[in-house]
């Protein structure tokens, strides 16, 4: 029987300030960089969450909404919105942060990880135990992306 962990469990952010060696040749956030920490803050996620090793099987709707510039503070925050049988959907979101503390929202991707067992085969994943009622949306949106996904990758070429 496999356990249930809640949303809470596996929570996870990254702070980053931005230097010169994350900047493009336009002195903003190299997509590239900012793509390298979501998957990392995703695989943390995704590893609290099973307590397994992880791969990355998916990344969908990474949206670049504002640039980021030199000196910007980045928050990386990332969350678990699905659990199926040995895959995970992570919501993650990346922020700047002002100096007054508000934020915004300048990224939103999620990404479905695979939990590896000592072989690298894909194994169980605990069940998620939704507590909110914006968990239960989370969840419930994250279905019709999995059902997406599904048909999209059956009309790949």
């Amino acid at each position: 029987m496999r356990s249930s962990k809640k949303v809470s469990e596996s929570y996870t952010q990254h702070v980053q300030i931005l230097s010169q060696s994350s900047l493009n040749g336009y002195k903003r956030l190299f997509g590239g960089k900012l793509m390298e920490w979501i998957d990392i803050v995703a695989a943390v996620v995704a590893r609290r969450h099973c307590n397994k090793n992880v791969t990355t099987a998916s990344v969908d709707s990474l949206v670049f909404k504002k640039p980021a510039f030199a000196n910007d503070t980045l928050v990386i925050e990332g969350f678990i919105t699905y659990a199926g049988t040995t895959s995970m959907e992570i919501c993650v979101k990346t922020y700047v942060e002002n100096l007054d503390g508000t934020r915004d929202n300048i990224n939103t991707a999620f990404l479905v990880m695979v939990a590896l067992d000592e072989y690298g085969n894909k194994t169980q994943v605990p069940t998620l135990e939704l507590e909110t009622e914006e968990e239960k949306q989370h969840f419930e949106a994250a279905l019709k992306r999995k059902e997406y996904r599904k048909l999209r990758t059956q009309n790949d070429f």
